[in-house]
């Protein structure tokens, strides 16, 4: 340790399983930081007759080997398939430890990886430091489609949404009832925005509101289930209604950034771990839009 860094060593993975033949390698409810090595991430995994299915990769080479490594300590079983939900470098800049297994992703992920996957990369170095070492980008190289595949005696549907980026895969595994809702889905933490576009994303908590599943595992905090699976989904939408009101009303009053970073908050949104930071994150990637808007219905108006 020095000056309270932490230099590169063990995430200390500890699969949870949370159905049969379904685990869960829970991050932290944090920042990317040198402490956590950008662990803040739910990554998981499925056990099936046939081999097992990972689903996202974590934010490091470090981090996928260790998840292999944790996978080896659950089953012999060979790893068959790796999904990435999409391109946020938490999720997918592990995929270096599996890279002689096929890398399944959305063409707007794999797109996304390809053309910003170094830049995240080279972020993700000057926020955790030591971890990243070694750690390059690797594209998924199949194409993945909404629909439903058979493996080994689950039957997982794809769901093919967006709005906390372009392209968002959801996976229901409808033989246990597991929901992997990616980042659409936040728990108890605030939502990150910097490829958001809030009215879709509303859009994909409505539907996300609709389907049937008994266990949810958000892409950032807790893993919920029985009466209490649903909380999450509404509670990010309850977040983004709250964010985009704060920024419209403010557009519309004339308010400068610099004002709107500072708002009278809610205590059930002030709350949320992380609050203060993601939020005037998103006032920066967001508001301008918002400004943009209110301008062009004052020129509408005034003619």
């Amino acid at each position: 340790m020095v000056s309270g860094i932490q230099a590169a060593g063990n995430y200390h993975l500890k699969p949870e399983m949370i159905a049969p033949g379904t685990y869960v390698l829970s991050g932290r409810n944090e920042h990317f930081n040198f402490r956590n090595g950008g662990n803040i991430v739910n990554t998981g995994f499925i056990v099936t007759k046939q081999g097992v299915v990972v689903i996202d990769t974590g934010p490091s080479r470090i981090y996928g080997e260790q998840m292999r490594a944790a996978i080896a300590g659950i089953t012999d079983q060979p790893i068959i398939s790796v999904l990435n939900t999409h391109l946020h470098p938490d999720h997918f800049l592990g995929n270096q430890a599996f890279e002689d297994i096929p890398i399944g992703a959305l063409p707007g992920t794999i797109e996304g990886i390809r053309t910003q996957g170094e830049m995240f990369n080279d972020s993700m170095y000057r926020l955790a430091g030591s971890w990243m070492a070694g750690t390059r980008v690797v594209i998924p190289g199949e194409t993945l489609k909404p629909g439903t595949l058979e493996v080994g005696g689950h039957r997982l549907r794809l769901l093919a949404l967006d709005g906390h980026t372009s392209a968002d895969l959801v996976i229901l595994d409808e033989t246990t009832g597991v929901l992997f809702a990616s980042d659409i889905v936040f728990n108890s933490r605030t939502p990150t925005t910097p490829h958001a576009d809030v009215g879709r994303w509303l859009k994909a908590l409505d539907r996300l509101a609709s389907i049937e599943f008994d266990i949810l595992v958000p892409g950032h905090g807790r893993v919920e289930s029985g009466a209490k699976r649903f909380e999450p989904v509404i509670q990010t939408g309850k977040y983004l209604g709250w964010l985009s009101g704060t920024l419209s009303t403010a557009a519309e009053a004339g308010k400068s950034m610099a004002e709107v970073l500072h708002p009278d908050v809610p205590q059930w949104v002030a709350g949320q771990a992380v609050f203060p930071e993601e939020y005037q994150r998103s006032v920066v990637h967001l508001f301008p839009d918002y400004e943009s808007a209110a301008l062009q219905r004052g020129l509408v108006e005034q003619q």
